[in-house]
């Protein structure tokens, strides 16, 4: 097991979930809306976040493309994207706890195979939520929208980290 891995992949899922939960009470204008600078529409955003994390897991199988939720996909509403969302974080954070440092995979693309260590999909996976966690929080900070503060000084008071030891 790697714990520090582990432990980030718990952060992401943290932050995925408060930033979704952010996003409930957003008109469907704001929902469509796509700030300057960013990859897609808040919404878009929404489903790529959780329809990568899906993707990483099949990944971490050699697998991929087997209806993972895309940026194009039917808007499934709140409730489903936030249970994929935890779902697919509690398969990350699993995997991350049975991976052996050497393990590797071999993902098939376009008629070719090619070789990862298992890991660089857990770090992918990590990357592309803070990078699109990101898009989604200035495309809200433009309409105005207060966001979350997903900063680790907040994760480690929501996870009870920190406790004070001396007076």
């Amino acid at each position: 097991m790697n714990q520090p891995l582990v432990e980030v992949l718990r952060y992401n899922k943290w932050a995925n979930l408060l930033l979704f939960d952010a996003c409930r009470a957003l008109s469907e204008e704001q929902l469509d809306t796509r700030a300057p600078g960013t990859s897609g529409t808040v919404r878009q955003l929404l489903l790529h976040v959780a329809g990568g994390q899906q993707t990483f897991v099949l990944r971490t199988a050699g697998r991929q493309h087997e209806g993972e939720l895309t940026r194009w996909s039917a808007w499934p509403g709140f409730d489903v994207l936030v249970e994929v969302a935890t779902r697919s974080s509690d398969e990350l954070i699993a995997i991350a706890q049975g991976i052996e440092a050497s393990a590797e995979v071999d993902l098939p693309w376009q008629s070719k195979t090619f070789r990862f260590p298992k890991s660089f999909f857990l770090v992918h996976a990590i990357e592309h939520g803070v990078e699109h966690r990101t898009e989604i929080k200035v495309a809200l900070a433009s309409m105005g929208i207060e966001t979350p503060d997903l900063d680790g000084w907040h994760w480690a008071e929501a996870m009870g980290y920190g406790r004070e030891v001396r007076p």
